[in-house]
């Protein structure tokens, strides 16, 4: 197949055509020539005003619910989310019935990965069943594919269990990825902790629920570290997932400044909305983290900005009608973020648009030690294609669970299709 996309605006930074537009001619699934009025003979040709592209996008946090809770999500499925969302590959979290735990279900997933345009690289978890109490076998689980180490959802309580986690992932060179949160503090919380939880009635989420686990995991970071020459370190050891207060960007931020390899992102969604937007009781609006307070979501952005936050996160986290259209101190946390994580951000994180593409992209990519993928000549094409200033209404989602509170409003930042493997999946000018 020979394809032909006329004046695309290039955003690939460190590429000598970014922020340029160019034709793009790809062939057999190869990008094989970049320039200035093409030849299109044979070739199939879309153009569009404003149309961009970028290297493929890739979400760092998509709920797994294939096994076990295929209603709300499958395999297919999520695919199909991601690529209309414009994400080329996802990392789903390994907290499916049963989870990533063993060889077999990590090949399960695998398996369905193989095919369609979005690429699916499964996380596995550190202790059997996400339970938090005896190891998994992590590295036989890393050669057989799993890109990281996590428990997902469930936060690693145990101490000697994430030190010698830590320690056992050095020599592979592998990540451990945490998701900073005491469920102790946080037992049966149904939003942030203040003056808008007091005045709804509704049991806080104190932000020390997660800051004292950020300075337990980093503490345990620099004794599992002890010895070693941090400079040599090229990759981040430990990744923080799901940011949510002031006080947990400036742990990172320090931590980063005296040269601990810890990385960490946001959710989009949590840069868009605060605490007081509960007082509706919107269950699409009951998230983990929850929304905190306007100085939070000020920090978030900062954090952003000075390279602090390294990626942002859709948290797709599908969930079936039942444990959404119920009371909110009855109805379950997340939003299905995969088809608006792009727009959101693009709206909400005060990031020019090369820089939310980077943390969408590139960024994550080094963080799970994946190939580096580029717009150059030559190369196997996975690509993003988009509109930055395009408005569009979510007034459809292709997902099998509707809770997400962007459902009919106008968004601005449009995909327009991904190009990967080979397959073009192309949304035209109704995206």
């Amino acid at each position: 197949m020979k394809l032909l996309f006329r004046s695309v605006r290039i955003f690939d930074k460190g590429n000598i055509h970014h922020n340029q537009k160019k034709d793009l001619l790809i062939e057999n699934g190869a990008i094989t020539s970049i320039g200035d009025g093409l030849d299109a003979t044979g070739a199939v040709v879309y153009e569009e005003e404003g149309l961009c592209v970028s290297p493929g996008w890739l979400d760092m946090r998509t709920a797994l619910r294939d096994p076990g809770r295929e209603q709300e999500e499958d395999l297919t499925s999520v695919k199909e989310v991601a690529a209309r969302g414009g994400f080329t590959g996802i990392m789903l979290l390994p907290n499916s019935h049963p989870a990533i735990d063993s060889k077999g279900t990590l090949r399960y997933v695998l398996k369905e990965g193989l095919t369609g345009p979005v690429a699916l690289y499964p996380s596995a978890t550190v202790t059997k069943g996400a339970e938090g109490k005896d190891f998994t076998e992590m590295i036989d689980l890393h050669y057989a594919g799993a890109v990281a180490f996590t428990d997902g959802v469930n936060p690693i309580h145990n101490s000697d269990i994430f030190l010698k986690s830590l320690q056992y992932l050095q020599p592979l060179n592998g990540l451990l990825i945490n998701r900073p949160e005491d469920q102790y503090l946080s037992l049966y919380g149904q939003m942030h902790e203040g003056i808008t939880s007091t005045s709804l009635g509704l049991k806080g989420i104190p932000s020390l629920s997660e800051e004292m686990m950020i300075v337990r995991d980093l503490q345990l970071l620099e004794y599992a570290l002890e010895g070693k020459e941090l400079s040599e370190i090229q990759f981040p050891v430990l990744h923080f997932s799901l940011l949510s207060t002031e006080r947990s960007v400036r742990l990172i931020r320090e931590a980063k400044q005296k040269g601990l390899p810890v990385s960490c992102d946001v959710a989009s969604h949590q840069l868009a909305f605060e605490d007081t937007a509960l007082t509706s009781f919107d269950t699409n609006l009951k998230v983990s983290p929850p929304f905190r307070e306007a100085a939070d979501r000020t920090a978030l952005r900062e954090g952003l900005a000075d390279g602090t936050i390294d990626a942002i996160v859709s948290d797709h986290a599908p969930q079936a009608p039942q444990y959404k259209d119920t009371e909110f101190d009855h109805a379950e946390f997340g939003i299905t973020g995969l088809e608006t994580a792009f727009s959101v951000a693009l709206m909400n994180s005060g990031l020019a648009l090369e820089e939310v593409i980077a943390k969408i992209s590139a960024n994550p990519r080094r963080i799970l030690r994946l190939p580096a993928v580029s717009v150059v000549e030559g190369r196997q094409a996975d690509l993003t294609f988009f509109n930055p200033d395009q408005e569009w209404r979510f007034d459809y989602s292709v997902s099998k669970s509707l809770n997400t509170p962007f459902l009919n409003q106008t968004l601005k930042g449009a995909v327009k299709g991904i190009l990967n493997r080979g397959e073009l999946r192309w949304f035209g000018k109704d995206s």
